[in-house]
Parts: C-alpha cells; structure tokens; sequence
C-alpha cells in the first residue's frame, strides 16, 4: 500500500517537472500588428490588430489575421475592427478580448498567470497609460510593465544606452512616429506624432481618387504602398495594377499606380515626419548632437521600410541614417530583452517615470 502511495507522490513530481509554472511575456501593442514576445522563446506571434464582432450578439468571432481577411467583405452583422488607433485604445472592450486572446495563445496552460509588459508610445497620456494597465490587467496578467517604444526600438536595435553616449531612434509603426534621443538609459528628448503607415495608406487612397478618380480599399493602399511605396524613387519606376471603384461611374476599374507617383502622394505625411524629426534635433543638448552625427538615426517599424526612407532623411538633416536589421520587429524585442530585468527594475531598461505595477 504504502509503495502504491510512494509511486503515485514520484509520480506526480516527475509529471511538475515539465510543466509550465510562469514565463513572462513581452507585447508589442501596435495599431496595426500586434507582435508577442515569450521570455526564453522570443517571438512567438504577430498577428494583425483587428477583431471581427458580431454585432447582433456582441461576440468576438475572429481575432488576428483571419479576422482582418474580412475587412471591407462582411455581412450587415459581422463587422471587421481595429479597436486601436493612432497607437492608443479607441474602443476598450474589443482591445480587452484581444490581449486576452493573444495572452493565451502565448502562454498556453500556465499555473500562474503571466508578468506582461506592453509597449506604448511615447507621447502617451496618464488615462490612456490607465487604459492598457487595465485591459492587460482583466486579460489575465499578474504584473502590468509599461516601457516606451523608442527605448524598446533602440534595444532591438542592439543600441547601447546605458553608456553616456547620444543615440536617436525614429520608430514608424502603424499609428505613430515616436523619436527619441536617448543617453545613459534614459530618454533625453523625444516627439510622439500620430501620423504614421494609416496616414500613408490614408494619403494613397486620397491620391488614388484625386489622380485616378478610382477608390480603393485600406488593404488595396497597404499593397501599394508595401510594393513599390518610395520617398526617393526606384533607378527604374516601379509599377502596379490595382482594381477599385470608379467615382463617376461606380462601376469596377483597373488602373496602373506608379513608383513615381508614390513620392507626391505620401508628400503631406512625410513633411510632418521630417518637421517631428527637426523638432527633437533642435531641442537636443549641444553635447548630444555630436554623439548622433556619429552614430546616425537609426530607423525601426514598418513605416521605415518605403524605399529609400534613410536617404530621404540624411539628405534633408545631414545625419547618416540607417534602418534596424528586422527593423518591424525591433520594438517586440526590446520589449522582450527588458523582461529580463522586471525584478531589479534599473534605470535605464524602463523607465521608472512611466512604468506602473498593478497587483491583482
């Protein structure tokens, strides 16, 4: 009897030791891609930041990548979402079920809930801070981290900036622009714009029906943009077709959208980028700027992908520019690497002005 009992008591010990006590998570929260970062896996999902609900119901249906294959194609009673906007929570619900589906996907069969830290940009208030502190708190997560995006852009950049010495970073994502000078851990200067790959695609589409007379779709003006999207253009013009609806006419339409055009069309948003980037090097101490002529911009988030993006911008400042290696990444990782530090909580890989910890 008593051995029945022994093999049973090893038993269940043998069966602990492969499982999954706690592992702490790290999550990129974009307006238009959502990326999770596991501790001691590294990137385990990105998925697009869109819900489809129904709106009889008021059920999540979809979430991620199948739910954004029925933007622009659903139902009177399906509708297709991005609860964020401008890289803040517009519709706070939706966002909940969101981080709760993405913390589960990423946990798996957990015995606690897991540590989280989400990144936010930069110029983010303390309501809407509020706001993601909340929802990843009734999503499930036992500890809610907040960093900065240009901080967790410039450490999955591999930037040192511990050390007493200037470094900018310019992180395009898909609601804003965040740049930043960082020094000694910290941010020095920084300027958080809404104006960002939306405002790319928006200024297509404006474009598109301007010069073509042809309207087309947000995914239609991703594709353009992700195809042939240039600030300096192409040694030979890129071109591609692309169907909408014709204004006068409202019937079906193929035109051909060139690289070219591309440079007049994303002009507006652009201008604003470059005002932003002017904006934090004339604010920048004195002894900061010779560290950044040195050591260059480094660009991070899939807005710095258009063609010749770090030319552009090292022709108009003078600053050699370049973009991060897996630059869409690049705040997913930072935000991942500074989980390693969520106990000691040192200065320099959060920043302790913005961080909050919540207890459930």
């Amino acid at each position: 009897m008593l051995r029945r009992i022994w093999a049973r008591i090893k038993g269940f010990f043998a069966g602990l030791r492969g499982f999954k006590w706690n592992r702490n998570i790290g999550i990129d929260l974009g307006t238009a891609t959502v990326l999770v970062y596991v501790q001691g896996k590294g990137i385990v999902l990105q998925e697009p930041s869109v819900v489809a609900i129904d709106t009889e119901t008021d059920r999540i249906l979809k979430v991620g990548r199948e739910a954004q294959q029925m933007l622009g194609r659903t139902p009177g009673n399906i509708t297709a979402v991005r609860p964020l906007r401008d890289g803040v929570i517009s519709q706070y619900e939706v966002t909940l079920k969101m981080i709760q589906y993405f913390i589960r996907r990423a946990s798996g069969n957990l015995f606690f809930p897991p540590n989280v830290m989400i990144c936010i940009p930069s110029g983010i208030t303390e309501v809407e801070e509020r706001a993601v502190l909340d929802a990843a708190r009734e999503a499930g997560a036992r500890k809610t981290y907040l960093i900065e995006e240009p901080k967790a852009a410039a450490i999955g950049a591999g930037l040192k900036i511990d050390e007493p010495d200037g470094n900018m970073v310019v992180d395009i994502g898909g609601g804003t622009t965040d740049i930043a000078v960082l020094s000694l851990g910290g941010v020095v200067v920084s300027e958080s714009i809404k104006v960002a790959g939306d405002k790319f695609d928006e200024a297509i589409k404006k474009y598109v029906r301007k010069q073509h007379g042809v309207l087309i779709g947000d995914q239609t003006a991703e594709y353009i943009k992700k195809k042939i999207g240039a600030v300096i253009d192409y040694p030979e013009s890129q071109v591609v077709k692309v169907k909408g609806r014709c204004a006068q006419r409202g019937l079906p339409r193929e035109i051909v959208v060139s690289s070219s055009e591309m440079r007049k069309a994303l002009e507006e948003p652009l201008s604003a980028i470059m005002a932003a980037i002017h904006a934090v090097v004339e604010r920048t101490p004195p002894e900061l700027i010779g560290d950044i002529l040195k050591n260059g911009i480094v660009m991070t988030g899939g807005g710095s992908l258009l063609y010749n993006f770090d030319r552009y911008i090292a022709r108009i400042t003078g600053i050699p520019t370049r973009v991060a290696k897996d630059a869409v990444s690049c705040v997913a990782i930072g935000t991942g690497l500074s989980l390693d530090h969520l106990e000691q909580l040192r200065e320099g890989t959060l920043n302790l002005s913005k961080e909050r910890k919540v207890r459930l």
